[in-house]
């Protein structure tokens, strides 16, 4: 076959792309640049405006606590209050203010007097006495407070409390009968204060770093809690900014380096309490975005330019694509595989041709599954068939030897004395050897199609009786039996026998599951509506995978080895169980144990009458 060379189109096309391709990357490149410098623009506005209002929200905040600090310090001062009045009201106030962990009333060179909320102390396993001392420790600056102004300063000690301390003044002169000194001593009140509101305030943005230093310049709040509770160690910012530069204006935004690394900042002084708020963000952060459209818009334009070559190539292709296309899809039918589909893309006479041989393909493959469903069907009914006669050839040559069992029980029940030990276990013989009788001839009604015969029945004496019989069975083997049966539960229409069986099985199956590992093995009965009972089967054994779960009811699947396992027990379970009127289904995972949820119609009083009329004629 002669291969052409690259047309002179395609070449010219190349080059028109890529003259085009060079316009997009500079007009990328110059909208990218505009973007950059209006973000710097927006951020530096942004940190500004969160500075300050960050800042007006802790002078609310701080305002607030000096406002309950005088109450408080009004209450403590009231000398018309008696003790125990006085000491209830303190204990209102802490519950009205919750954030306040303590109140201190300090007089210049006397020990400090202090009321505090035992239970947040005690939840915090802070002594009171290491209040005091902190409080003795870091007396307030006197001369401050008289000029009016409020002394703020974080006092977090106990990484489960973290607080700061709020120091006002207090004119004691009109609260005191003592005129003995001409010039009372300077008073001072302290309140400590949680921190969680202003860590809250401070937590509020992702993107940025936010913080609130106190009257010392030490953090108070901080977006990464673990730089508040450093001053454990009484760090202080260590900032490149000096708060001195903005703390007399409104806000100020400035770039800094700080650890090798460039950051935007807005800062704002509080004024109320000598408190400052600062909001920073890395630059490189700040510009990330910028980077990110300038690198989108680059593959944008390196994807459009690949998507036009593609279609350049692809148009000299147009009419030999769907011939291909229908060539290899006819190579795959010949294999057998019909799931297969030609999309010739146009509307001419290969799209009609693509779409014939799409139905041709459809057809060829429904034939083929129902092809398969039949030859399944038939396979099913021949195996349910076998069953059937062997199952009725079984069941007639056992019931002869279960004859002779039961008559010979009889015979020794009528010799044996009441009171004998061997009664019981006689009259044990004789009722299962009825069981076994009633099983076999449920079989043969089973292989003749016939239904067996049903009564009302109270559905926890069947769960008693089965559990009675494999008890022993299911202990030997390391496996516990738990019942939770709901008492006086409606009766049931069912074949008693038939229920057993269904039981029965499950207990055997859960037993062989767990293969001799301790385990257990439980039932459970309940009402689930006026209309059905629901009984819940479990065990603790390994559980099973989906692609098992899923075909566990299927007559002659199971994964037992050869010859320990028909495949027939869950198959039979479930048809009787359907033949009841109810429902099974199983809930199964690996390592998870295995639960068959089985559901039966209650016996109506309607249904019940004609039996009940019968018996009393």
């Amino acid at each position: 076959m002669n291969r052409r060379g690259t047309p002179i189109r395609v070449k010219l096309l190349f080059a028109v792309l890529a003259i085009v391709m060079l316009v997009v990357a500079l007009i990328t490149a110059s909208m990218a640049n505009l973007f950059h410098e209006d973000k710097t623009t927006y951020i530096r506005d942004l940190t500004s405006i969160m500075a300050v209002q960050m800042s007006r929200e802790t002078n609310v905040m701080v305002q607030s606590y000096t406002e309950n600090l005088s109450i408080f310090a009004n209450t403590l001062f009231d000398t018309e209050l008696g003790a125990s009045q006085k000491q209830n009201l303190i204990q209102s106030l802490f519950g009205s203010f919750s954030e306040f962990v303590a109140v201190s009333v300090i007089r210049e060179n006397a020990d400090p007097v202090m009321v505090y909320d035992a239970a947040t102390l005690q939840q915090a396993s802070i002594a009171t006495q290491v209040m005091l001392n902190l409080q003795a420790e870091n007396p307030p600056p006197y001369d401050q407070l008289a000029a009016g102004e409020v002394y703020v300063r974080n006092v977090t000690f106990n990484n489960a409390l973290p607080m700061m301390s709020i120091a006002i003044a207090y004119d004691v002169s009109g609260q005191s009968t003592d005129t003995s000194e001409a010039t009372p001593p300077r008073t001072a009140i302290v309140g400590f204060v949680r921190l969680d509101r202003l860590m809250e305030l401070a937590g509020r943005s992702d993107a940025f770093e936010t913080w609130i230093t106190d009257s010392d310049g030490h953090f108070v709040a901080h977006s990464d809690k673990a730089r508040v509770l450093r001053n454990l160690k009484r760090e202080a910012v260590g900032d490149p900014v000096e708060l001195g530069t903005y703390e007399h204006a409104l806000s100020t935004t400035l770039d800094f380096e700080r650890d090798g690394e460039q950051y935007i900042g807005g800062f704002a002084h509080a004024r109320f309490g000598g408190m400052n708020a600062g909001i920073e963000i890395p630059r490189s952060a700040a510009y990330l975005t910028a980077r990110n459209l300038l690198g989108s818009l680059v593959v944008i334009a390196l994807v459009l330019f690949g998507a036009a070559t593609l279609v350049t190539l692809f148009m000299a292709q147009a009419l030999t694509r769907p011939l291909e296309s229908l060539t290899q899809a006819a190579q795959d039918i010949g294999k057998g595989d019909f799931d297969v589909n030609v999309n010739a893309g146009t509307r001419d006479e290969l799209g009609l041709l693509a779409e014939s041989f799409n139905q041709m393909t459809g057809e060829l493959k429904d034939r083929d599954h129902e092809l398969e469903r039949a030859n399944n069907a038939l396979v099913q009914s021949e195996k349910m068939a076998a069953f059937g006669q062997l199952g009725a050839g079984i069941a007639h040559e056992v019931k002869n030897p279960l004859a002779g069992i039961l008559g010979y029980a009889q015979l020794a029940l009528r010799k044996v004395d009441e009171a004998s030990p061997l009664r019981k276990h006689l009259e044990v013989i004789e009722k299962e050897t009825r069981r076994c009788t009633e099983i076999i001839s449920n079989l043969l009604k089973f292989a003749r199609q016939e239904k067996a015969e049903q009564k009302r029945i109270d559905i926890n004496s069947v769960v008693e009786d089965s559990l009675d019989i494999v008890d022993h069975q299911l202990k030997i083997n390391q496996v516990s039996i738990q019942k939770n049966l709901t008492p006086d539960l409606p009766r049931v229409y069912a074949n008693a026998n038939q229920l057993q069986q269904v039981l029965m099985n499950f207990a055997v199956n859960a037993q062989q599951a767990m293969a001799g590992t301790p385990g257990s093995f439980s039932i459970a009965t309940r009402l689930l509506d006026d209309k059905r009972i629901e009984m819940r089967v479990a065990d603790t054994g390994p559980g099973m995978p989906a692609e098992i779960r899923d075909k566990i009811f299927e007559p002659f699947f199971t994964t037992k080895p050869a010859g320990q396992g028909t495949g027939l027990g869950l198959s039979v379970s479930y048809g009787i169980i359907r033949d009841h009127g109810g429902d099974i289904v199983v809930e199964s995972e690996p390592g998870k144990g295995t639960t068959f949820v089985i559901t039966l119609p209650v016996a109506m009083a309607t249904l019940a009458e004609p039996a009940e009329q019968k018996a009393v004629v």
